[in-house]
């Protein structure tokens, strides 16, 4: 027994052995989109200005109507810029799919042709993809994640 007892007192001041370990998982994906036809609009409002130098006013300009100035100062420089824009008008009914509406800044875009776009994904994680038409978007994803447990 006393030949056992070193050895006893070593097992017990040594560490405990942990059982780590390592875990991994592997994901692909394939997205593919063909874009919708769509129009984007902004509608714009009134605005008014008047400056000038050695101008008098008369009468002063209005949304939708100009102002009457005079020069002040006869025979000396004068200088004068008036500007006006005209809001949109409001639709009165809904715009309807497709349509745009009357308005000063708009954007259409056609749809999209989905064309050959293709996209496939093998179990060893192989991806092939396609471009397709005008509109399309194709995207492949790998993802790798490593887990160490201690």
């Amino acid at each position: 027994m006393k030949k056992l007892l070193p050895l006893a007192m070593l097992l017990m001041t040594a560490t405990a052995v942990n059982a780590g370990g390592i875990v991994s998982k592997h994901s692909s994906s394939v997205q593919l989109t063909v874009d919708a036809a769509r129009s984007t609009s902004v509608r714009i409002g009134d605005s008014y200005s008047a400056s000038g130098s050695n101008i008098s006013v008369t009468t002063m300009g209005t949304l939708g109507t100009a102002g009457t100035y005079d020069v002040h100062t006869a025979g000396q420089d004068w200088s004068f810029t008036e500007s006006m824009t005209v809001k949109d008008a409001i639709p009165t009914a809904a715009v309807t799919t497709g349509d745009t509406p009357n308005f000063s800044n708009v954007t259409a875009y056609t749809a999209g042709t989905a064309g050959s776009l293709a996209g496939t994904i093998n179990n060893a994680h192989t991806m092939a993809l396609t471009a397709g038409g005008a509109g399309t978007t194709a995207t492949g994803q790998f993802v790798s994640e490593i887990t160490v447990i201690d």
